[in-house]
C-alpha cells in the first residue's frame, strides 16, 4: 500500500479526517517531465509535434498507467506521526514517531480512496474546487481562510476569494512563486475510507 502526506502545518491531515478536504493537487515533477519529453522525442516525435502539453500528458500516462503515482480506484494511507496515533516507539518505526515521512503504511489507521484524476494547470482551480482543498469560510470576519491550528483556532490567508486564499496555501507548501509559475498538476478527487 502507498501512502500519501498532507501539510500538518497548515491543518491539511486533520482537514481531510474532518471531511472539509476532498482534493488535492500534486505538481508534475521535474524528472516526471523528463520522462514525458524522452517520450515524445523517442516514440511520437512527428505524431506529437503539435500536440498541447496536455495531451502529451494524457498520451504519455495513457500508455504508462504504473507510472501514474495513484491510480482511480486505489486506496492510499494517510501518513500520520507514530506519535499522534499511539504506536509506540519499537526499533522498526523509531524514525516515524517525529516524522511522518518514515512511516510505514500498513500502520497507518486512516485511509483515502482515489475517486477521479485529472490533469491540469495548477490556476485552472475552481472557487468550488479550491473550498474542496480545505479552504474555509469565516462567517463573522466574512472572509476565506486556512486553519492553521485546530487547538487554539488560529487562521492564516484571510482573503476574499478561495483563489486567494488557495495561492497563498500552495506558494507556502510548494515554495513561492509555485501560483504565478502555473504549473501543470494531477488533480485527485479521493474520499475517506475509515
Amino acid at each position: 500500500m502507498k501512502k500519501i502526506m498532507f501539510n500538518n502545518r497548515y491543518g491539511l491531515t486533520q482537514a481531510v479526517l474532518n471531511l472539509l478536504k476532498t482534493m488535492t493537487r500534486r505538481i508534475i515533477s521535474e524528472k516526471e517531465w523528463d520522462k514525458i519529453r524522452k517520450f515524445k522525442e523517442e516514440y511520437y516525435e512527428q505524431t506529437f509535434d503539435r500536440l498541447e502539453d496536455k495531451e502529451l500528458i494524457k498520451t504519455y500516462f495513457d500508455t504508462y498507467p504504473e507510472r501514474m503515482p495513484y491510480q482511480v480506484g486505489e486506496v492510499v494511507a494517510i501518513a500520520q506521526k507514530y506519535s499522534e496515533i499511539g504506536i509506540e516507539p519499537f526499533p522498526f518505526c523509531e524514525a516515524g514517531w517525529d516524522n511522518k515521512m518514515f512511516v510505514r503504511a500498513d500502520l497507518m489507521p486512516h485511509h483515502i480512496r482515489i475517486t477521479d484524476i485529472k490533469v491540469e494547470r495548477l490556476q485552472d482551480i475552481s472557487d468550488e474546487d479550491c473550498i474542496k482543498e480545505g479552504i474555509e469560510w469565516d462567517h463573522k470576519a466574512q472572509r476565506f481562510y486556512v486553519r492553521y491550528d485546530r487547538k487554539t483556532h488560529s487562521r492564516m490567508w484571510f482573503a476574499s476569494t478561495p483563489r486567494e486564499t488557495y495561492s497563498a496555501l500552495i506558494d507556502s507548501i510548494s515554495g513561492k512563486g509555485t501560483w504565478k509559475s502555473n504549473p501543470w498538476v494531477f488533480t485527485y478527487k479521493f474520499e475517506l475510507e475509515n
